[in-house]
């Protein structure tokens, strides 16, 4: 299933901290669990960008866990600043849902033609 990317680049983050509340993974373990979930078309160079944003505003917190097969793995975990963040975007995000079905539930009426009426 493809998203509409800008649906997308708005929830990303909300997505990403739920994920890190579940459990700690690394940026590609991310992408995985993503794409597992049904966004298949998320990628690799939009994830980690967005958890580096999030990083930056100290809603993740990180660690470097040394590897046997190569370079260290950054972990990513949600802050105790990004739980409040989820529980808080959440909330508005069930709220613009609500909205939006709201609006899309209702009936429509008669389709105008396109001539105009003619």
């Amino acid at each position: 299933m493809t998203h509409d990317p800008q649906l997308l680049k708005g929830v990303l983050s909300l997505l990403l901290m739920h994920l890190l509340a579940e459990r700690e993974s690394y940026g590609y373990e991310v992408v995985q669990r993503l794409q597992a979930a049904g966004f298949e078309d998320v990628l690799e160079g939009s994830v980690y960008p967005a958890l580096n944003r999030l990083h930056r505003e100290g809603l993740v917190a990180t660690r470097l866990v040394p590897s046997p097969n190569g370079p260290a793995r950054k972990y990513y975990r949600l802050s105790d600043d990004g739980q409040r963040a989820l529980t808080d975007s959440t909330s508005a995000w069930d709220r613009h849902v609500a909205g939006v079905q709201a609006v899309l539930s209702r009936p429509l009426g008669p389709i105008p033609s396109s001539d105009g009426g003619r």
